[in-house]
């Protein structure tokens, strides 16, 4: 485990201390869900009850400086200004090194590139990256993931920005593959600005050896893996996606990849959600047991009784 991991508690927000303290109580596995850039924590609600319904406990940590709402966030963009890879990587690996137990990780977009990196710390029992952004040696730079991207790197100033999109940007680079009407909504109930300087990190991977988007592949303590790729990515197309799993495979622990069909950068938030948390359930109940449905609810009340105590 990293000498990150073993940050002090009081890295974390008050919120996070008391999911961390909620799950080790709980004496169920964990599940850590990381979000990506343009969402918040919030975005996971629906997995988070999903994963937990299944005999799981969910935690859904901030990068750091996260706003709590995506009004305030709409509102105050500069908070979410200047963040790295290697910061919000390190952020969660101080979450996860307060946990009793090693827990599954499932991240969407750079949320699944941060997964990536926590597995390759050896601090994911089991990993679920959906439609992750690339890595160091990930090569394929498709002209939709640079028109979906462009927004951000087409003006140099805004590596040190938080850089909404508009609706049409999100429409191309999330919600292509729904209605007018559900991309429109999808806009208004998540989308916040995103900090620019990770899309810049990405871009600029495999220019620079000592880049924080990078992931150590050959861990042998990374656990099982699988990458999720929407038929209809935008933003991070099945070019990238089978990129990734091509490095991931030097790895001597199992590697997997399934592509979704008829989907988007959006299939973490939008109708077909429970499609694909379905798909990342099944994956990680093949490798970190969960406590019975019964047991799941029995802990919850108890739970929150000794936490808020």
């Amino acid at each position: 485990m990293s000498t990150s991991a073993s940050t002090s508690a009081a890295a974390l927000t008050a919120a996070e201390r008391a999911q961390v303290q909620r799950a080790n109580v709980s004496g169920l596995h964990p599940v850590v869900f990381v979000h990506g850039l343009w969402l918040l924590p919030g975005s996971w609600q629906r997995w988070a009850e999903a994963f937990e319904e299944a005999g799981y406990v969910a935690l859904t940590p901030d990068w750091p400086d996260d706003p709590a709402t995506v009004a305030e966030a709409n509102a105050n963009p500069a908070v979410m200004a200047n963040k790295t890879v290697g910061q919000v990587a390190d952020h969660f690996s101080a979450v996860i090194g307060q946990l009793e137990r090693k827990p599954a990780v499932v991240g969407h977009s750079f949320g699944g590139l941060l997964a990536q990196i926590l597995a390759g710390r050896g601090q994911s029992a089991v990993t679920v990256a959906i439609a992750p952004a690339p890595f160091r040696g990930v090569l394929p730079l498709p002209f939709s993931a640079l028109k979906a991207s462009w927004p951000v790197l087409g003006n140099p100033a805004n590596r040190n920005r938080a850089v909404p999109l508009s609706d049409e940007q999100f429409r191309y680079a999330f919600a292509n593959a729904v209605s007018e009407d559900e991309a429109r909504e999808l806009y208004r109930t998540y989308a916040v600005p995103a900090p620019g300087a990770p899309l810049f990190q990405a871009a600029a991977a495999n220019l620079n050896p000592w880049t924080e988007a990078q992931v150590d592949t050959l861990n042998q303590e990374r656990g099982p893996l699988l990458i999720v790729s929407g038929q209809k990515d935008h933003t991070v197309p099945w070019a990238i996606a089978s990129a990734s799993f091509r490095q991931q495979q030097a790895n001597p622990g199992l590697t997997e990849i399934v592509e979704l069909p008829n989907r988007g950068h959006s299939l973490v938030i939008d109708g077909g959600w429970r499609e694909v948390a379905d798909t990342a359930l099944a994956f990680v109940r093949r490798f970190a047991v969960a406590d019975t449905f019964e047991s799941a609810y029995l802990f919850s009340e108890e739970t929150d009784r000794r936490v808020a105590a």
